[in-house]
């Protein structure tokens, strides 16, 4: 990952008013404006196509000593950059991302310094510390002030943090009833312009949620969970940690320290928020050799209830039927198993079920090359670390997943970069549950492998989970990152059809509607949540499942509308996978294909059966030869929460 820093003498619209000294930053091809104001308060605001979007707003950090980094700002000098650089990631929705921003770096007298960069992605600003001692943050000062009381579109709960696990509402700023909004979320600020909010390279620090602010009209403020002093366990069988008590601040850190990124990105291309790498420009890059980390799919146990037909032995947590999910991976191409509850005991990692022969497991995965993934409950990791780590790695295990965090305060926060290295020194892959959304970390450390932090098919084993939600996601819950959703039910129930079934659990929408989600949804580790022996039952699906790819060199948005429906194309090698997928409306569309080049392709295609919108499992497949002069757009018709997905390969 090379970066290439070219420093330039000239100021980057540097301008001067009477009363206060501003600070203009733009991005590469102009139409973002970041404006830096440092008169009394230090302030920011925005514009996007010379209109301002987002109106003066402040920013500080007030530390436990009485000081206020923003207050009374005397600016010291100040160093200006242009990067335009290529990134190739480890993998990624992309092979390679443009890096190419402008950057100013205002350092003020008092040791700290604003770093704001205008990429076309987005703009954002970090506070870096220079401090000798440490230092304790009381609060940061973030406000987010627009220009009317414009629509509000998030996930979060009210009065409480960490809501992650939700579905998106939507209401206008001044409807906002002590909602607690976890990032990203977006303002839709009219003549189709978007406001994106989110934030990158979270370290040792809290997350940020967005409230009301009840001070300003028209205006978000940024809230942060207090550091905690005590907690207890509680929660679903005692998997959380709760806080019972807290301080009266909300971080305490090094000095000599670089804060979170705050992120806005403004864009009037809705669709163009399908393939906005930015979360992931701004975080740090990894500082070590990951060539070992294999992104791939996952045979997965708990959804399903390790239910298995047919066979000849009792199913559940036991050896047989974990070497049949071994032999299921291993006959389709499949990489890891996912062991999940109940092979050890949640609060001894190194105490074993009784129903399990773990080495038995592992010696027959080898011998099938699959890998093996082991669920766990993150205090029991975090009580055992080395000498649980130490016995993975002793039984050639791949990775972890770790569940039930469930808040993303300052210990919190510094246990996932303790997780991500620590299990990265064994070679170990990890998948967070119960976890916040991505803020960069996969990038420093490209072992952590996907995040969950969304409301995934999970949810449908005791509620209802509609297929809106699903068209949400690619634009706000991938924005920030990888997403394991756990998708791939075989069961597909119509709308009016649908019920929550603990053991034997379906899906809202159309069979093509679930084909989409594992071209729609980005999740470098994808799991197949359903039972190997019902996959069996349904070849066209098997099929499309084990070969569909998990990362891609090409990503390219064809059309969108944030929470009604998408249209998305990728590319792995010279393969195309172009997936749609709909709401709880019924929508034609016209899906056009001049991402193809001129090329000879077969094309398959898996279409919403005439009667989807009664029996989800309805669908159709087709195939055909295309040719170069026959390359046109499909017109596709989705049922009510359908979905549509085409692969297109190259013929010789």
């Amino acid at each position: 990952m090379t970066r290439k820093i070219l420093l330039f003498n000239i100021l980057l619209m540097v301008g001067y008013t009477s009363k206060a000294q501003e600070y203009t930053i733009t991005s590469p091809n102009q139409k973002l404006k970041l404006i830096i104001n440092t008169n009394k308060h230090l302030s920011y605001k925005v514009e996007f196509n010379n209109q301002t979007v987002i109106q003066p707003s402040e920013i500080s950090l007030q530390l436990a000593n009485g000081r206020v980094l923003g207050d009374s700002p005397k600016l010291v000098k100040k160093d200006q950059h242009k990067v335009n650089s290529e990134i190739k990631p480890l993998f990624g929705y992309n092979s390679s991302y443009t890096n190419s921003y402008n950057e100013l770096l205002l350092h003020f007298k008092g040791e700290y310094t604003l770093a704001i960069r205008a990429y076309n992605e987005g703009v954002a600003y970090q506070f870096i510390t220079s401090f000798k001692q440490p230092i304790i943050i009381n609060k940061e000062q973030f406000e987010l002030n627009v220009n009317g009381d414009y629509p509000f579109t998030a996930l979060g709960r009210k009065d409480k943090w960490h809501g992650y696990e939700t579905n998106y509402t939507t209401q206008n700023i001044s409807a906002i009833d002590s909602l607690y909004a976890c990032l990203p979320s977006v303002i839709n600020s009219g003549n189709n312009v978007k406001i994106v909010v989110s934030e990158a390279n979270l370290y040792h620090y809290p997350g940020m949620y967005l409230l009301k602010n009840k001070e300003k009209q028209h205006s978000l403020i940024g809230e942060f969970p207090n550091y905690p002093l005590d907690v207890q366990p509680g929660g679903y069988s005692m998997f959380n940690l709760n806080v019972v008590k807290s301080a009266d601040y909300i971080a305490k850190t090094e000095g000599a320290n670089k804060f979170p990124w705050r992120i806005i990105t403004i864009t009037d291309d809705e669709k163009s928020l399908l393939n906005n790498p930015i979360v992931y420009l701004l975080a740090e890059e990894p500082k070590a050799d990951y060539s070992w980390v294999k992104p791939g799919k996952v045979a997965w146990d708990w959804w399903n209830a390790n239910t298995l037909q047919g066979v000849d032995f009792q199913s559940g947590v036991n050896t047989e039927t974990y070497k049949y999910f071994i032999d299921f991976a291993a006959r389709n191409g499949i990489e890891y198993v996912n062991l999940d509850e109940g092979w050890s005991d949640q609060f001894d990692l190194l105490k074993l079920s009784d129903k399990i022969n773990m080495i038995e497991i592992v010696d027959y995965a080898k011998q099938k090359n699959v890998k093996l993934i082991l669920w766990m409950v993150w205090h029991t990791l975090d009580k055992q670390l080395s000498e649980a780590l130490d016995q993975f790695q002793k039984w050639d295990i791949a990775g972890i997943k770790v569940d039930f965090m469930d808040r993303d305060d300052q210990p919190v926060m510094e246990f996932y970069e303790r997780i991500a290295s620590e299990a990265a020194k064994r070679k170990l892959l990890v998948n967070f549950h119960g976890a916040c959304k991505p803020t960069g970390l996969e990038r420093k450390y490209p072992n952590v492998i996907n995040y969950e932090a969304v409301y995934g098919l999970e949810q449908n084993k005791w509620e209802t989970l509609k297929p809106g939600h699903d068209t949400h996601l690619p634009f706000l819950r991938n924005f920030a990152g990888p997403m394991d959703y756990t998708p791939g039910a075989t069961r597909n129930a119509s709308i009016s059809n649908f019920r929550p079934v603990f053991e034997r659990p379906m899906s809202m929408g159309t069979r093509c509607h679930e084909l989409a989600k594992f071209v729609c949804f980005y999740a470098p580790l994808q799991m197949l949540a359903d039972s190997p022996t019902d996959y069996e039952k349904e070849p066209d699906m098997l099929d499309f499942l084990s070969k569909v790819p998990v990362v891609w060199d090409e990503t390219v948005p064809l059309n969108g509308k944030l929470g009604e429906y998408l249209v998305i194309a990728r590319r792995k090698g010279d393969t195309w996978y172009l997936a749609a997928m709909t709401d709880e409306k019924e929508r034609d569309l016209t899906l056009p294909t001049s991402f193809l080049k001129d090329k000879q392709y077969s094309a398959t295609y898996f279409e919403d059966g005439i009667n989807a919108d009664r029996i989800g499992t309805d669908y159709k497949k087709k195939t055909a030869i295309l040719k170069a002069n026959e390359l046109q757009n499909l017109f596709v018709k989705m049922k009510p929460g359908g979905g549509f997905v085409a692969i297109f390969k190259t013929e010789n």
